[in-house]
């Protein structure tokens, strides 16, 4: 199915919305109120009137109308863990026209943030506010142990931290809370939605669906440290966003003085004894810079066999977690749970609000959690989630939205294209072929400043950039960035070629020192020589070692290499060719007849990586790409053939 283009100016004012409350908010948080205690009431918001009216989705559900015409909120309230440390939740419910809270239990949709309730809320993404609550939903929002307003100190997805997300869902499962009919869903984007799948994995009572937005799945291959390479782009805004909200003078501290300030001291305390060193000691490649059991904990993969309640995703190809979110997906559906994935064209701040979801078919975002939690919560057989398929996915050049049976399709083939002949930067490109290649050779130069202003920049900042800036060309077309380094393409093709999935670059690589990094991109070139990102990849020479047992392969050839980034696993090869398997993030697209597959290749991808200090020697080492019989370079994509589905 193919739905109009999306608004530019829609997407770009939703993602400021969420921006500014999730960024800029956290300097002026809202005044506290008594915890426990009605907060405001939400009369339908402006334009909830259109909202409002059953809309019946292009698959041909129809949304039903909202049950209470307002919701009423509870802040701050206090909910106990297990060592005795008290989080705090803001609770909404549905609300009669007097502004009195409505009688009866409703189930219960909860969301936990590490980026302050009191500055975040729950809403982000909604059609309007209290979507979800105005329809008989009860809605709780938990600071995370450390943040906000709760008390303890942060240690982002610990083990402590994993805990907490059972208790919550338990508390409000209980039948002591006089509003809960003890039925859980969950839901949130980013960490929100990664809490999600560690809070199932425990099996928490009442847990009965969840719906993560953009998750990580293995968060050190995923965003830390791409193909080894420490990311100075995103997980130092991201620490700083949650210091940053962290120290925010709770919301709870005029109502109870000794919980707010104590919670405050021990925000603090955990941003100089976690935050702080973590991040220096990945810079000085240290224990933080390789993976390991900090991270394997961390990573919602190690525990997603454990997840057995209906879950849905939503991943988009330009987001932060465009790797895990699929590989979460294929865990989830080998074990028969009930899961749908949606994979849009969006970046982390698009896929967080929810934007433009529409356009896949089945509804905005607000609508379509409202199926998936009318269907587990409250039993309704009204929601044709049947009509879902498993896969949906929109297909970059030709900008239509596809439906799958599994995210890699089982009608897929491997299709390598070799590396042929001589290229030289920024003069003269090599070919893709699908044919014999020819012997060559290309310096690639270490540029510190390629990927300065690219699709590749604005991903990894996690879509600010183009939320200020707009949208520059260079967002948008990567042919000045190319002429940094090497590149490779097809000649233009006679029939359209189609590949959804991940991507596997096989480039024979030499240097001096044995060190640097590969950046390749694989883009779209129109006939008017546009070049269009569609992903990309990262390698460090030195971490080349593959673990055969965790990669991928189809028809025989490489297509997801593992890499297992240890300090074991280093292995410097000063002056020989080497075989590198560079891991090409997931996407799915279609090269039109008459464009050109490029393969771009580049020593640095600012100001998404940097190089940790001992590996920085390496990295301003010229590389050598090698292209011949005996060192064979290529690129591998999961094709489609005409009519694979």
């Amino acid at each position: 199915m193919k739905h109009p283009a999306r608004s530019r100016t829609s997407t770009r004012s939703r993602a400021a919305a969420l921006f500014a409350t999730g960024v800029l908010g956290a300097v002026g948080a809202a005044a506290p109120v008594l915890p426990g205690t009605p907060a405001s009431v939400a009369a339908p918001a402006p334009g909830a009137a259109h909202a409002d009216r059953a809309a019946t989705v292009p698959d041909g559900w129809r949304a039903r109308t909202a049950t209470y015409p307002g919701t009423v909120a509870r802040s701050d309230l206090a909910i106990a863990m297990s060592d005795g440390t008290v989080l705090r939740g803001d609770l909404e419910l549905p609300a009669g026209a007097d502004g009195r809270a409505a009688a009866g239990r409703f189930p219960v949709l909860v969301t936990i943030t590490a980026y302050n309730k009191s500055v975040a809320g729950s809403s982000l993404g909604e059609d309007e506010p209290g979507y979800l609550v105005r329809r008989g939903y009860a809605s709780l929002t938990v600071d995370a142990r450390g943040t906000g307003s709760s008390e303890g100190t942060w240690d982002a997805f610990g083990e402590r931290e994993q805990l907490d997300g059972k208790e919550v869902v338990e508390w409000a499962s209980s039948r002591a809370r006089p509003w809960s009919n003890g039925k859980v869903g969950m839901r949130g984007p980013s960490y929100m939605g990664i809490n999600q799948l560690f809070t199932a994995a425990l099996h928490p009572k009442g847990l009965r669906a969840i719906f993560p937005q953009v998750p990580a799945g293995d968060v050190y291959r995923d965003v830390v440290a791409s193909g080894g390479q420490v990311d100075v782009g995103f997980i130092p805004l991201w620490l700083g966003l949650v210091t940053t909200t962290g120290v925010v003078p709770p919301a709870v501290t005029a109502t109870d003085p000794a919980s707010g300030i104590g919670a405050l001291l021990s925000h603090v305390h955990g941003a100089a004894t976690f935050t702080a060193p973590l991040l220096l000691d990945a810079v000085l490649g240290g224990d933080a810079a390789h993976d390991g059991p900090f991270y394997r904990t961390r990573s919602p993969l190690e525990v997603v066999d454990e997840v057995d309640v209906p879950t849905f995703l939503v991943g988009g190809q330009q987001d932060l977690f465009q790797r895990g979110t699929p590989l979460l997906f294929e865990a989830l559906q080998e074990r028969g749970v009930p899961t749908r994935l949606v994979v849009g064209p969006w970046n982390h701040l698009e896929g967080s609000a929810g934007t433009g979801l529409e356009e896949a078919g089945h509804g905005t975002l607000s609508q379509l959690q409202l199926r998936w939690f009318d269907r587990w919560l409250r039993g309704a057989t009204g929601t044709r989630l049947g009509r879902i398929a498993p896969v949906t996915v929109h297909e970059n050049g030709s900008g239509t939205w596809r439906t799958q049976r599994e995210w890699i399709s089982r009608d897929a083939r491997a299709r390598s294209y070799r590396l042929s002949g001589s290229a030289t930067t920024g003069l003269r490109p090599g070919s893709l072929t699908t044919g014999t290649a020819r012997d060559g050779t290309a310096v690639v130069p270490p540029v510190p400043v390629s990927g300065l202003c690219t699709r590749s920049a604005s991903q990894w900042t996690a879509g600010i950039p183009g939320l200020l800036a707009g949208d520059l060309p260079c967002f948008t077309d990567n042919a000045l960035n190319d002429t940094t380094g090497i590149v490779y393409e097809t000649a233009p093709v006679t029939r359209p070629v189609r590949f959804a999935g991940p991507l596997n670059a096989r480039l024979h690589a030499s240097s001096p020192t044995g060190g640097g990094m590969l950046a390749v991109s694989v883009s779209d070139v129109s006939p008017s020589g546009r070049v269009t990102r569609l992903t990309g990849g990262w390698q460090l020479l030195a971490q080349r070692q593959l673990d055969r047992r965790r990669t991928r392969y189809l028809d025989g050839e490489v297509l997801q290499p593992y890499h297992p980034f240890t300090r074991g696993s280093r292995s410097p090869a000063p002056g020989r060719v080497v075989p590198v398997d560079v891991e090409v993030f997931p996407t799915a697209a279609k090269i039109r007849k008459g464009h050109r597959l490029r393969i771009a290749v580049q020593a640095f991808d600012v100001p998404h990586l940097l190089p940790s200090l001992p590996d920085l020697p390496g990295a301003l080492a010229p590389l050598t790409l090698h292209t011949s019989r005996a060192h064979p370079s290529r690129l591998t994509i999961p094709w489609l053939p005409a009519g694979a589905r």
